[in-house]
């Protein structure tokens, strides 16, 4: 059923509604786990589109096999969707940049307050992202090391290739992610394919792994496909490949390739004297994990990243 989280007043009588579609089993138990899977805080970021959609068509569809509630929000920021902007348009902010917001605050506060007291108290909750317009990154699951003793278990479970260990102090407190980690509701990121577009094959590999984290969590009783095992960037040192030049760039190593040091990743040309200006090669041996995706580059644009050991 489709229920309403949160509405503000917009100008010329109009409403901005937050919404979300839980799905209840056939029998609810006073011990029913809940998982809330969330995306479009970034109206730019649409991979987790695809990923809403299927989700509730299988569990709709195979019914009979949900033993607990999931509550799917599509558009956390549903006008940021409709304008393809990566922020709140009218308010020029980052939304996963204000929680756990204010219910006394802003319009912008008040919302991301009011999301995070309907996902508190969830048994798990899975924020999907992408990248954005420039750079493409495999399926991987994000998770702060402050909390990664305890997550890391049900993140190896998403089906992703990758999981990243964040230091504690590139993370930024004002996430949804961190807001709900901190009041002791765990939540995983996830980040896959590029701003824009909707990578139907990552969307499904994801979609497995949510199965298998279901199923783990006693909320799915049907068949799942067994993970993959993911590669932990605790297991090498992730390092990463920058322009020193401006131009047009071009890969030449194939995305979730895994390199070695010295092999050219892709060049950056000028086409207006017809000439390579730059040959980028990886540092070390490892998984390339992000790639550029946009063409245009200038000094310090970042080109890859690199998993560096592993294997």
């Amino acid at each position: 059923m489709v229920m309403t989280v949160a509405s503000v007043a917009l100008p010329v009588h109009e409403k901005l509604f937050i919404q979300k579609n839980r799905i209840l089993p056939p029998v609810l138990s006073e011990s029913a786990k809940r998982v809330c899977i969330v995306t479009g805080t970034h109206g730019d970021e649409l991979e987790g589109q695809y990923v809403c959609f299927e989700l509730g068509r299988r569990l709709q569809n195979e019914h009979e096999h949900l033993n607990g509630i999931v509550d799917i929000y599509p558009a956390l920021n549903p006008l940021g969707i409709d304008s393809i902007s990566r922020g709140i348009p009218m308010f020029d902010l980052d939304m996963n940049r204000i929680f756990p917001g204010s219910e006394d605050g802003t319009s912008a506060e008040f919302l991301a307050h009011s999301i995070m007291q309907d996902l508190v108290g969830a048994d798990m909750c899975i924020d999907i992202h992408a990248s954005n317009i420039f750079l493409r990154e495999i399926p991987q699951v994000r998770v702060n090391e402050t909390s990664a003793e305890k997550l890391l278990p049900y993140a190896k479970l998403l089906n992703t290739d990758f999981v990243w260990v964040h230091e504690a102090e590139t993370v930024l407190e004002s996430t949804l992610a961190y807001s709900l980690n901190a009041a002791g509701t765990p939540a995983l990121v996830v980040e896959m394919g590029t701003g824009m577009r909707i990578t139907k094959a990552y969307g499904d590999q994801l979609l497995d792994g949510i199965f298998a984290l279901l199923a783990k969590l006693d909320v799915w009783k049907g068949n799942v496909c067994p993970p993959k095992e993911p590669v932990i960037s605790t297991d090498g040192e992730v390092m990463q490949v920058s322009s020193d030049c401006c131009g047009i760039f071009t890969p030449c190593a194939r995305h979730t390739a895994h390199v070695q040091k010295g092999e050219q990743i892709g060049t950056i040309f000028d086409p207006l004297a017809g000439e390579i200006v730059a040959e980028l090669s990886s540092p070390c041996d490892g998984l390339l994990f992000t790639l550029r995706d946009y063409p245009v580059v200038y000094d310090g644009s970042l080109i890859a990243r690199i998993l560096g050991g592993a294997v």
